[in-house]
């Protein structure tokens, strides 16, 4: 990576992909502000950063992306501070819960975790992002994306609850969002690059978190992994290359090269049909911003 000395980024997730991306950039000299729910698993991180980058500049900042009201006040936080953000990783995420539950707004909660928090948040710190003239927002999305679609007439699984089917949903439109950003970006100057990445099959706490290490993903997982998996650290090297990478593209997708993109260096990431289909992607921005009740301004 480059020297990020002088740059500003703010990770979502406090553990696995969160905390190693979040080590990586403050290695690069990045100020890093690391944004989650759980204070103390967020000063935990901290202080592992700091172990291994003692001249590490970070911090931690609560943020529930399962609450647009939190998300609003680290918002408030942020601009009140009135500085740059040059990178945005919305990282953080939960991975199907076996039974149906919502947020604090009454979305379904990995559609509202996954994506909407993430659109809400990349919105409210729009003023920040465009202060750095260069900034990049890079979605942490996954393979999952290409089983996934979206019925727009039950977006929040409320008719029909499936648990993978709806992480597959809100991983796709990550992707959808990430496209758009793009492209209104470009067409209203924000000087913005929107990019996406996945870790492949990467060790960590997101099915614990889940379904469980119980739950029959989890045991299939604890068959496979060993074969198709790889450590947190390689798998959040795709996102600190759309991040930091001067060769990316503009709504570029980037993933591990191996087998299945289930592990190996960073490479571009085959994107689903569906990703490719402006309509469904503004569509999609339309829907979100009603839903979080506000505009990207």
């Amino acid at each position: 990576m480059p020297s990020l000395r002088g740059r500003t980024a703010v990770v979502t997730g406090a553990g696995g992909l969160g905390y190693e991306t979040a080590l990586a950039l403050a290695q690069a000299g990045a100020q890093v502000i690391v944004a989650g729910r759980n204070r103390a698993k967020g000063e935990e991180a901290l202080a592992q950063i700091r172990q291994g980058a003692p001249q590490a500049r970070v911090a931690f900042e609560v943020l529930d992306l399962a609450s647009l009201a939190s998300v609003g006040d680290f918002a408030e936080r942020l601009l009140a501070r009135d500085a740059a953000i040059d990178l945005l990783i919305n990282n953080a995420g939960v991975m199907a819960p076996p039974k149906r539950q919502t947020t604090a707004d009454g979305l379904e909660l990995q559609f509202g975790t996954n994506y909407l928090g993430h659109f809400a948040l990349t919105a409210r710190l729009l003023p920040l992002l465009r202060r750095s003239g260069r900034a990049r927002v890079v979605n942490v999305s996954s393979l999952a994306h290409r089983r996934g679609r979206l019925d727009f007439a039950d977006l929040q699984a409320a008719r029909a609850y499936k648990p993978f089917q709806s992480y597959s949903d809100s991983k796709l439109a990550q992707l959808l969002f990430t496209q758009e950003l793009q492209r209104r970006s470009d067409a209203s100057g924000w000087s913005l690059l929107s990019l996406a990445a996945h870790p492949g099959v990467a060790t960590t706490e997101l099915i614990a978190n889940g379904q469980g290490a119980g739950s029959l993903m989890g045991r299939v997982m604890g068959l496979v992994e060993p074969l198709f998996s790889q450590s947190a650290a390689a798998g959040a090297l795709p996102t600190l290359y759309a991040a930091t990478a001067a060769d990316v593209a503009p709504g570029g997708y980037y993933g591990p090269d191996g087998f299945s993109g289930m592990k190996g260096a960073p490479a571009p990431a085959r994107l689903a049909t569906t990703v490719k289909q402006p309509a469904v992607a503004a569509r999609l921005w339309e829907v979100s911003e009603q839903l979080a009740g506000l505009r990207f301004a």
